[in-house]
Protein backbone atom coordinates (compact mmCIF):
# COMPACT_ATOMS: atom_id res chain seq x y z
CA UNK A 1 0.00 0.00 0.00
CA UNK A 2 2.86 2.41 0.81
CA UNK A 3 4.51 1.62 -2.50
CA UNK A 4 1.23 2.24 -4.30
CA UNK A 5 0.76 5.59 -2.56
CA UNK A 6 4.31 6.58 -3.47
CA UNK A 7 4.09 5.78 -7.18
CA UNK A 8 0.60 7.26 -7.47
CA UNK A 9 1.90 10.43 -5.84
CA UNK A 10 4.79 10.52 -8.31
CA UNK A 11 2.26 10.72 -11.14
CA UNK A 12 1.07 13.96 -9.53
CA UNK A 13 4.61 15.29 -9.64
CA UNK A 14 4.79 14.34 -13.33
CA UNK A 15 1.89 16.71 -13.96
CA UNK A 16 3.99 19.51 -12.51
CA UNK A 17 6.72 18.77 -15.08
CA UNK A 18 4.34 19.91 -17.79
CA UNK A 19 4.67 23.46 -16.51
CA UNK A 20 8.38 23.61 -17.45
CA UNK A 21 7.81 24.45 -21.17
CA UNK A 22 5.44 27.26 -20.15
CA UNK A 23 7.96 28.65 -17.67
CA UNK A 24 10.66 28.60 -20.35
CA UNK A 25 8.57 29.73 -23.32
CA UNK A 26 5.66 31.61 -21.79
CA UNK A 27 2.56 31.72 -23.99
CA UNK A 28 4.61 30.35 -26.91
CA UNK A 29 4.39 26.91 -25.22
CA UNK A 30 0.92 26.58 -26.77
CA UNK A 31 2.69 25.81 -30.07
CA UNK A 32 3.97 22.40 -28.85
CA UNK A 33 0.76 21.46 -27.04
CA UNK A 34 -0.67 19.44 -30.01
CA UNK A 35 2.44 17.23 -30.05
CA UNK A 36 2.24 16.70 -26.29
CA UNK A 37 -1.47 15.88 -26.45
CA UNK A 38 -0.86 13.50 -29.36
CA UNK A 39 1.93 11.81 -27.42
CA UNK A 40 -0.33 11.40 -24.40
CA UNK A 41 -3.18 10.06 -26.57
CA UNK A 42 -0.95 7.39 -28.10
CA UNK A 43 0.44 6.39 -24.72
CA UNK A 44 -2.97 6.13 -23.09
CA UNK A 45 -4.55 4.20 -25.97
CA UNK A 46 -1.85 1.53 -25.87
CA UNK A 47 -1.99 1.39 -22.07
CA UNK A 48 -5.78 0.99 -22.09
CA UNK A 49 -5.76 -1.85 -24.61
CA UNK A 50 -2.53 -3.74 -23.83
CA UNK A 51 -2.36 -2.91 -20.13
CA UNK A 52 -6.03 -3.11 -19.14
CA UNK A 53 -8.46 -4.63 -21.64
CA UNK A 54 -6.39 -7.68 -22.63
CA UNK A 55 -5.45 -8.59 -19.02
CA UNK A 56 -9.10 -8.03 -18.04
CA UNK A 57 -10.24 -10.63 -20.57
CA UNK A 58 -7.71 -13.06 -19.06
CA UNK A 59 -9.12 -12.44 -15.59
CA UNK A 60 -12.85 -12.53 -16.34
CA UNK A 61 -15.57 -12.92 -18.94
CA UNK A 62 -16.26 -10.61 -21.87
CA UNK A 63 -19.56 -9.60 -20.25
CA UNK A 64 -17.84 -8.51 -17.02
CA UNK A 65 -15.20 -6.57 -18.91
CA UNK A 66 -17.82 -5.04 -21.20
CA UNK A 67 -19.95 -3.88 -18.29
CA UNK A 68 -16.94 -2.31 -16.61
CA UNK A 69 -15.91 -0.68 -19.89
CA UNK A 70 -19.36 0.84 -20.42
CA UNK A 71 -19.42 2.07 -16.83
CA UNK A 72 -16.05 3.78 -17.35
CA UNK A 73 -17.21 5.45 -20.55
CA UNK A 74 -20.44 6.52 -18.85
CA UNK A 75 -18.51 7.97 -15.91
CA UNK A 76 -16.36 10.12 -18.16
CA UNK A 77 -19.33 11.21 -20.29
CA UNK A 78 -21.27 12.23 -17.19
CA UNK A 79 -18.36 14.22 -15.80
CA UNK A 80 -17.78 15.87 -19.19
CA UNK A 81 -21.47 16.74 -19.53
CA UNK A 82 -21.62 18.24 -16.04
CA UNK A 83 -18.59 20.37 -16.67
CA UNK A 84 -19.97 21.42 -20.04
CA UNK A 85 -23.23 22.60 -18.48
CA UNK A 86 -21.28 24.47 -15.83
CA UNK A 87 -19.34 26.18 -18.57
CA UNK A 88 -22.50 27.17 -20.49
CA UNK A 89 -24.12 28.72 -17.46
CA UNK A 90 -21.12 30.58 -16.17
CA UNK A 91 -18.96 31.38 -19.19
CA UNK A 92 -20.10 34.14 -21.55
CA UNK A 93 -18.21 35.13 -24.70
CA UNK A 94 -15.65 37.77 -23.78
CA UNK A 95 -12.56 39.30 -25.32
CA UNK A 96 -9.13 37.94 -24.43
CA UNK A 97 -9.11 39.66 -21.07
CA UNK A 98 -7.59 38.77 -17.74
CA UNK A 99 -10.99 37.74 -16.41
CA UNK A 100 -11.61 35.38 -19.35
CA UNK A 101 -8.16 33.81 -18.96
CA UNK A 102 -8.77 33.15 -15.28
CA UNK A 103 -12.15 31.59 -16.01
CA UNK A 104 -10.52 29.35 -18.62
CA UNK A 105 -7.91 28.34 -16.05
CA UNK A 106 -10.62 27.26 -13.62
CA UNK A 107 -12.43 25.23 -16.28
CA UNK A 108 -9.26 23.42 -17.41
CA UNK A 109 -8.39 22.65 -13.79
CA UNK A 110 -11.86 21.24 -13.12
CA UNK A 111 -11.84 19.03 -16.22
CA UNK A 112 -8.44 17.54 -15.45
CA UNK A 113 -9.27 17.11 -11.76
CA UNK A 114 -12.34 15.01 -12.60
CA UNK A 115 -10.46 12.99 -15.22
CA UNK A 116 -7.75 12.06 -12.71
CA UNK A 117 -9.99 9.75 -10.67
CA UNK A 118 -10.39 6.96 -13.26
CA UNK A 119 -6.67 7.19 -13.93
CA UNK A 120 -6.15 6.47 -10.25
CA UNK A 121 -8.49 3.49 -10.57
CA UNK A 122 -6.26 2.21 -13.36
CA UNK A 123 -3.15 2.44 -11.18
CA UNK A 124 -4.76 0.68 -8.21
CA UNK A 125 -6.29 -2.02 -10.35
CA UNK A 126 -3.00 -2.72 -12.12
CA UNK A 127 -1.18 -3.02 -8.79
CA UNK A 128 -3.77 -5.46 -7.51
CA UNK A 129 -3.26 -7.69 -10.55
CA UNK A 130 -0.85 -10.62 -10.46
CA UNK A 131 0.38 -9.84 -14.00
CA UNK A 132 4.11 -9.14 -13.83
CA UNK A 133 5.10 -5.63 -14.85
CA UNK A 134 1.53 -4.41 -15.31
CA UNK A 135 1.68 -1.95 -12.41
CA UNK A 136 4.83 -0.28 -13.73
CA UNK A 137 3.42 -0.20 -17.26
CA UNK A 138 0.23 1.63 -16.25
CA UNK A 139 2.04 4.00 -13.89
CA UNK A 140 4.50 5.07 -16.61
CA UNK A 141 1.66 5.52 -19.11
CA UNK A 142 -0.32 7.76 -16.78
CA UNK A 143 2.75 9.70 -15.66
CA UNK A 144 3.66 10.42 -19.29
CA UNK A 145 0.15 11.56 -20.20
CA UNK A 146 0.06 13.76 -17.07
CA UNK A 147 2.87 15.95 -18.45
CA UNK A 148 0.84 17.56 -21.26
CA UNK A 149 -2.04 17.93 -18.82
CA UNK A 150 0.26 20.08 -16.71
CA UNK A 151 1.03 22.13 -19.80
CA UNK A 152 -2.69 22.53 -20.45
CA UNK A 153 -3.16 23.91 -16.94
CA UNK A 154 -0.21 26.28 -17.15
CA UNK A 155 -0.94 27.91 -20.55
CA UNK A 156 -4.14 29.76 -19.53
CA UNK A 157 -2.67 30.52 -16.10
CA UNK A 158 0.32 32.16 -17.77
CA UNK A 159 -2.07 34.29 -19.83
CA UNK A 160 -3.96 35.20 -16.65
CA UNK A 161 -0.78 36.41 -14.94
CA UNK A 162 -0.33 33.67 -12.35
CA UNK A 163 3.19 33.03 -11.04
CA UNK A 164 5.22 29.98 -12.05
CA UNK A 165 4.90 28.55 -8.54
CA UNK A 166 1.12 28.74 -8.69
CA UNK A 167 1.13 27.09 -12.08
CA UNK A 168 3.19 24.17 -10.75
CA UNK A 169 1.04 23.63 -7.67
CA UNK A 170 -2.19 23.93 -9.66
CA UNK A 171 -0.92 21.34 -12.16
CA UNK A 172 0.02 18.93 -9.38
CA UNK A 173 -3.32 19.50 -7.64
CA UNK A 174 -5.25 18.32 -10.71
CA UNK A 175 -3.81 14.84 -10.15
CA UNK A 176 -4.58 14.60 -6.42
CA UNK A 177 -7.50 12.18 -7.12
CA UNK A 178 -5.04 9.68 -8.60
CA UNK A 179 -3.51 8.35 -5.35
CA UNK A 180 -6.98 8.41 -3.77
CA UNK A 181 -8.52 6.45 -6.64
CA UNK A 182 -5.54 4.08 -6.67
CA UNK A 183 -6.01 3.17 -3.00
CA UNK A 184 -9.78 2.73 -3.38
CA UNK A 185 -9.40 0.44 -6.41
CA UNK A 186 -6.57 -1.54 -4.80
CA UNK A 187 -8.52 -2.15 -1.57
CA UNK A 188 -11.71 -3.15 -3.36
CA UNK A 189 -9.96 -5.50 -5.77
CA UNK A 190 -7.93 -7.08 -2.98
CA UNK A 191 -11.07 -7.65 -0.90
CA UNK A 192 -13.29 -8.78 -3.79
CA UNK A 193 -11.29 -10.60 -6.46
CA UNK A 194 -14.30 -10.72 -8.80
CA UNK A 195 -14.04 -6.95 -9.23
CA UNK A 196 -10.70 -7.17 -11.06
CA UNK A 197 -11.99 -7.60 -14.65
CA UNK A 198 -14.75 -5.04 -14.03
CA UNK A 199 -12.29 -2.55 -12.57
CA UNK A 200 -9.89 -3.09 -15.48
CA UNK A 201 -12.72 -2.55 -17.93
CA UNK A 202 -13.88 0.58 -16.09
CA UNK A 203 -10.42 2.15 -16.15
CA UNK A 204 -9.91 1.23 -19.83
CA UNK A 205 -13.29 2.67 -20.80
CA UNK A 206 -12.64 5.94 -19.02
CA UNK A 207 -9.13 6.25 -20.49
CA UNK A 208 -10.18 5.51 -24.07
CA UNK A 209 -13.15 7.87 -23.79
CA UNK A 210 -10.79 10.58 -22.56
CA UNK A 211 -8.51 9.98 -25.56
CA UNK A 212 -11.35 9.87 -28.10
CA UNK A 213 -13.40 12.80 -26.81
CA UNK A 214 -10.85 15.19 -25.35
CA UNK A 215 -7.17 14.66 -26.08
CA UNK A 216 -7.12 13.49 -29.71
CA UNK A 217 -9.68 16.02 -31.00
CA UNK A 218 -7.90 18.90 -29.24
CA UNK A 219 -4.53 17.91 -30.68
CA UNK A 220 -5.97 17.36 -34.18
CA UNK A 221 -7.80 20.71 -34.21
CA UNK A 222 -4.70 22.67 -33.19
CA UNK A 223 -2.08 21.13 -35.50
CA UNK A 224 -2.70 17.88 -37.39
CA UNK A 225 0.93 17.26 -38.30
CA UNK A 226 2.24 17.72 -34.76
CA UNK A 227 -0.66 15.66 -33.42
CA UNK A 228 0.17 12.74 -35.70
CA UNK A 229 3.87 12.94 -34.82
CA UNK A 230 2.99 12.88 -31.13
CA UNK A 231 0.60 9.94 -31.53
CA UNK A 232 3.24 8.02 -33.48
CA UNK A 233 5.94 8.51 -30.88
CA UNK A 234 3.56 7.74 -28.02
CA UNK A 235 2.24 4.56 -29.60
CA UNK A 236 5.61 3.18 -30.67
CA UNK A 237 7.20 4.06 -27.34
CA UNK A 238 4.52 2.34 -25.27
CA UNK A 239 4.47 -0.76 -27.49
CA UNK A 240 8.24 -1.03 -27.06
CA UNK A 241 7.90 -0.52 -23.30
CA UNK A 242 5.18 -3.19 -23.17
CA UNK A 243 7.42 -5.68 -24.98
CA UNK A 244 10.31 -4.83 -22.64
CA UNK A 245 8.19 -5.57 -19.55
CA UNK A 246 6.53 -8.59 -21.14
CA UNK A 247 3.04 -7.21 -20.53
Amino acid sequence: MLELLLVASLTCVATGLGVIPVILLGERAAAIRPALLGLAAGVMAVAAVAGLLLPALDEGTAIEVGLGFLAGVGFLLAARSWLGHRKMRGDRPLSASLRASRRTSVLVFAVLFVHSLPEGFAIGTAYASETAGLGAFVVVAIAVQNIPEGTSVAIPMEAAGYSAARQVWAAIATSIPQPIGAVVAFVLVEEITALLPISFGFAAGAMLALVALEMAPQAWAQNRRLALVGVGFGTVGMVAFSLLLGV
